[in-house]
């Protein structure tokens, strides 16, 4: 895994052991996903939910963005994501939390020192260490809708499977979607008043 554009392109991440259940974003996606963003991302505050090795919020700080926060309930996946923060000399700009993105999230913005977020990146896990099949996204939507954590004129973006059924939540509004073999990546924002 590598920072695919900004001040730190090219340079390598640290990543997580493989015996880990993470499944970092991949390349194809993320170009795909900052193109899309590029014109986005001068200055945004990032949220990045199950943050894994960090790549979505490590890239939009290569890329310009203001700050990023990175959310993961495994320990092993924040020590990384520090580790990364501190060889890019974003740790002023980046901070990492221990969290249940499927449990109330209301304490984030005291935690990351940001009222809102203009990007909210959600990448939860599609299977479980069984290989059964997960379906966290619409919970986890739901937990972002209900602690506001998304700016006006901010984008939140959910990568599923494609055959996770995905409810938008009240306060959320899908205007785009983008294929990539069996991935979906969402992307939502608060409807106009």
């Amino acid at each position: 895994m590598r920072i695919l554009a900004g001040v730190h392109r090219g340079r390598p991440l640290r990543s997580v052991s493989k015996d880990l259940p993470v499944k970092p974003i991949s390349s194809r996606i993320k170009k795909s996903v900052f193109d899309i963003l590029r014109p986005r991302l001068a200055g945004a505050r990032v949220l990045d939910l199950y943050a894994g090795t960090g790549a979505v919020g490590l890239e939009a700080l290569s890329r310009g963005a203001a700050c990023a926060f990175f959310v993961d309930r495994d320990k092993r996946c924040l020590a990384v994501i520090e580790r990364n923060l501190r060889d890019f000399g974003f740790t002023g700009r980046g901070k990492a939390a221990w969290g249940d993105v499927l449990q109330d999230l209301s304490w984030i913005p005291f935690r990351a020192g940001a009222a809102a977020f203009d990007l909210v990146y959600l990448g939860p896990p599609y299977r479980d260490e069984e290989d059964r099949p997960l379906a966290y996204s619409s919970a986890s939507l739901a937990r972002v809708a209900e602690a506001g954590l998304l700016a006006p004129e901010g984008w939140a973006l959910l990568q599923h499977h494609a055959k996770e059924d995905v409810a938008v939540p009240a306060g959320l509004e899908r205007f785009r979607r983008e294929r990539y073999g069996d991935t979906y990546v969402d992307f939502l924002r608060r409807p106009a008043a």
